[in-house]
């Protein structure tokens, strides 16, 4: 990347990291230096919360915002009805309209932590659903006027589709009309915002084209696509999975400790890249403290879980997770805020064995996957080695909290309630 370039936005997205590709650097770096633009970025609304995979355009956001400008956040409350194909094997499971309205209610939660929709400023954020427009299309008309500007055969030529169709999976006639609606989406924004960027992952590139393609043809507006790599750990994982599943952004769905501790884990190899993701620290500040080595790089992972954890859950929940951290970790106690696993004596009853109360408590999927962790030593039950799989938990082993591990990272509590 050699462009040079004039506007904070740009200059921060290829500084920190975020830049996979643009569709004209210097036509976007201009229009960003002539006064406060609109962008957006589409959120599906296929579960209750955006995982960690997505902080990366949340960020994105962010720095749009702080660097001037308006962000657009759209969820995809029409589009969702579809179900975007990019480089999926299988079609996903349609969502009915009271699904994908509760899924959308629990997705805006996250954006307020980190974009201002209530300010008076010039570029105070937009929450927009993109139903409002797709909902009441007239079919015909919407092929006459829109579907005669897409070319079969260079949607077809898309790395997205391609790809699915040279695996010989199958492709229904509902998916393909997806990357039509979401070009549908950059053309309405730009008519009813003046939106002039469309951001998103490098997935999103053939869509993003489309859309940008579409918006000349009708009206003829200059407009512009950005997209962010799709990140991998060092170590090869997707972004935004973890060893228990996906590390979901609402408190709701993953605890507050449970999210610093999938930051505090973090390979030494990535803390200086997600720091300059993932935070606002300065940059050389980042590439410090990725740089350090041995026992140091963990008080590196500690300052990054803590700037992560701040910006979604606020600064008193990264203090509470690193306290109960060290306090399981350093100290060998309990800790007061890990996940806690609360059964009642009806629950109990005359016992419930201890592979269920793992799995209730999240520490292993299924009870094979249980006994499969007891057996190999990976468990423990008050920091004690657990090795009988057929022992009983009874209400009056919880006459006091109890402290199950799984591996020397991931505990939880069991209590009476």
């Amino acid at each position: 990347m050699t462009y040079h370039p004039k506007s904070d936005f740009i200059a921060t997205m290829i500084e920190r990291g975020f830049l996979a590709d643009c569709t004209d650097y210097q036509g976007l770096d201009e229009a960003l230096i002539s006064g406060c633009k609109p962008a957006y970025i589409g959120f599906d609304a296929t579960a209750k919360s955006l995982h960690v995979g997505s902080l990366i355009q949340i960020m994105m956001l962010r720095w749009f915002q702080k660097t001037g400008h308006q962000p657009i956040t759209l969820m995809g409350g029409g589009t969702t009805k579809v179900g975007d194909p990019s480089f999926r094997a299988d079609e996903r499971p349609l969502l009915g309209p009271e699904q994908i309205d509760e899924n959308i209610a629990g997705i805006k939660k996250v954006f307020s932590a980190y974009i201002d929709y209530d300010s008076d400023a010039e570029n105070k954020a937009l929450m927009l659903n993109n139903a409002e427009w797709l909902d009441d299309l007239n079919y015909l008309d919407f092929l006459r006027d829109i579907g005669r500007h897409f070319s079969v055969n260079r949607m077809l030529s898309f790395e997205s589709v391609k790809s699915r169709l040279d695996r010989e999976q199958s492709l229904s006639f509902l998916e393909f009309n997806y990357m039509i609606l979401q070009a549908y989406d950059f053309l309405e924004l730009n008519r009813r915002y003046g939106c002039v960027l469309q951001m998103g992952g490098s997935d999103q590139w053939g869509n993003i084209v489309n859309g940008i393609d579409l918006t000349r043809r009708v009206l003829d507006h200059e407009i512009y696509g950005l997209t962010s790599p799709l990140l991998t750990t060092s170590d090869g994982k997707k972004m935004g999975k973890s060893q228990d599943g996906a590390v979901w952004l609402n408190a709701e769905m993953r605890s507050p400790y449970e999210f610093w501790q999938f930051w505090r884990n973090t390979t030494d190899a990535d803390v200086g890249r997600f720091l300059k993701l993932y935070t606002e620290m300065p940059v050389d500040e980042c590439d410090r403290l990725g740089a350090l080595q041995g026992s140091e790089i963990n008080e590196a992972k500690i300052r990054l879980a803590n700037e992560i954890t701040t910006l979604l859950h606020g600064a008193e929940a990264a203090a509470k997770a690193e306290a109960t951290a060290r306090e399981v970790f350093e100290k060998g106690g309990v800790g007061g805020d890990l996940p806690t696993l609360t059964l009642s004596a009806d629950e109990l009853g005359d016992g419930m064995s201890i592979v269920q109360v793992i799995v209730k408590s999240g520490l292993a999927k299924s009870g094979k996957e249980a006994k499969r962790l007891i057996a190999e030593n990976g468990a423990k039950l008050d920091d004690a080695p657990l090795t009988d799989a057929g022992l009983m938990i009874d209400a009056g082993a919880l006459s006091s909290p109890i402290k199950l591990s799984a591996g020397k990272k991931r505990h939880a509590l069991v209590q009476l309630g």
